[in-house]
């Protein structure tokens, strides 16, 4: 797919792609986190979220689709989705992440259009996902249609919380 003048790929994820996912995570977790979470603290969600056994669990058992993104020479992010989220037409976004250098050049919102069409083919009326309430990214969802819901604190256990905004978009 041509998209700004560049040609990427979206694809689907397979646990053969497992160490890509953990590699992207690993390149963007401190630059998205280093100003807002301890360290330690992305030290912990890395390794809880996205060791080889976290992934294989969130696909095979919690329904989670992976997909990934890549130009000509690398990958340049991923994203993560759950269609009918708790029973409902709802797709959670669980997961989206671009690698610094490829930010701003319109390649999340490619992957959030990629997902919408998904969303929308199987009857889903509403995106929704959490954010750090601190994430700059939080702008990002906002220029593109979502907003903001709900507030939650995640105990995710070792004496950490996720402080988030849960935001939902409607699709049309």
């Amino acid at each position: 797919m041509l998209f700004c003048g560049i040609m990427l790929n979206i694809y689907t994820a397979t646990s053969s792609d497992y160490p890509l996912i953990q590699k992207i995570a690993h390149e963007t977790w401190p630059d998205t986190f280093g100003a807002i979470l301890s360290k330690e603290q992305i030290s912990y969600m890395l390794e809880m979220m996205y060791s080889t056994a976290a992934l294989t669990e969130q696909t095979s058992v919690k329904g989670h689709q992976f997909l990934l993104v890549k130009d000509e020479t690398k990958h340049l992010g991923y994203a993560s989705f759950e269609l009918n989220y708790k029973g409902l037409s709802k797709t959670k976004i669980h997961k989206i992440y671009i690698l610094p250098e490829a930010q701003g050049k319109g390649v999340g919102k490619l992957l959030m259009n990629t997902i919408t069409g998904i969303a929308k083919e199987n009857n889903n009326d509403t995106l929704s996902l959490n954010v750090n309430r601190d994430n700059s990214a939080f702008a990002f969802y906002q220029n593109i249609g979502f907003e903001k819901v709900g507030e939650e604190n995640i105990d995710i256990g070792d004496g950490f919380l996720m402080e988030d905004f849960i935001m939902d978009k409607k699709l049309v």
